[in-house]
């Protein structure tokens, strides 16, 4: 079941072809992990969402506060007896219907699915992981390039790129011809006692484990944590890469073209993000 504006429904089919998402991609989510019934950083993903909403230019209603969102995420998961269990949310909200490129009205419309995972703490994926450039598009570096909206085709050719390669991910660069992320994460770098991710104003999502993570790192006195751009050259230079978002956790990178990486800092990492949620 989904949760469409409050009401608990069976049928997903409930966008119409006037849908403002689907017809413009003026549409937001946010992908959020739930353990056992707690939302991980819901507080990071909330504002993200709603200063999101604002850049936007959408019209966040008076009663959508953390609580009334975090009751309707739990609603859905009760709904889809998921309350006690570890689950992938999605939190979508779209403008409503009316209007061409400039709409009839700002007001906003929620939709809530849920799906069940199998992992409740984050462990580190130590399979075979390959990426590469992905040089066929690339992406302008605005603010709202660092948002998570609808439109993400760029993401879905690179995939099919990706899968048609035998790859497992691909980076994606700016037009600056900069790295800023890879497909479905953020990305960091470690060379020596550095650890270095790309700056937001390079164009990159700002992401909830991206925040978690710097906030880690920043209090560990043994490493350096660099924010600026990379080159692609730099790459494969690293000692370490990986990929980061909030399912996942960490994603270490095995190999790029014929670099091959170790995992030592993405464990040390992973480490402290599973006690940081424990103490939460």
């Amino acid at each position: 079941m989904i949760n469409f504006n409050e009401a608990l429904l069976e049928n997903s089919t409930i966008l119409s072809n006037q849908n403002r998402g689907y017809s413009y991609g003026d549409g937001l989510f946010e992908t959020l992990k739930v353990v056992n019934g707690k939302i991980l950083f819901w507080e990071d993903h909330y504002f993200r969402l709603m200063a999101s909403m604002r850049i936007m230019r959408m019209e966040i209603p008076m009663n959508f506060t953390m609580e009334y969102l975090e009751n309707e995420i739990h609603k859905t998961l009760e709904a889809n007896t998921l309350s006690k269990a570890s689950s992938r949310v999605k939190l979508q909200v779209h403008r409503n219907e009316g209007g061409l490129y400039t709409p009839d009205t700002n007001a906003i419309s929620f939709v809530i699915s849920v799906k069940s995972v199998s992992n409740d703490v984050y462990a580190l994926n130590t399979d075979f992981y390959e990426v590469d450039l992905f040089k066929d598009y690339y992406v302008s570096p605005s603010l709202l390039s660092t948002l998570k909206t609808n439109n993400k085709i760029l993401n879905v050719i690179g995939s099919i790129y990706a899968k048609e390669n035998g790859l497992n991910n691909c980076i994606i660069l700016n037009t600056n011809k900069n790295v800023i992320e890879a497909l479905n994460g953020n990305l960091f770098l470690v060379k020596g006692k550095t650890i270095k991710t790309p700056p937001i104003s390079d164009g990159c999502l700002k992401g909830v484990m991206r925040t978690q993570l710097i906030n880690i790192i920043k209090q560990l006195p043994e490493y350096e944590l660099v924010e600026a751009s990379i080159s692609p050259f730099e790459i494969q230079k690293s000692d370490e890469m990986f990929i980061t978002n909030v399912i996942t956790g960490i994603q270490s990178v095995s190999k790029y073209r014929k670099k091959v990486y170790n995992t030592s800092v993405a464990k040390l990492l992973l480490q402290k993000v599973n006690v940081k949620i424990r103490l939460s």
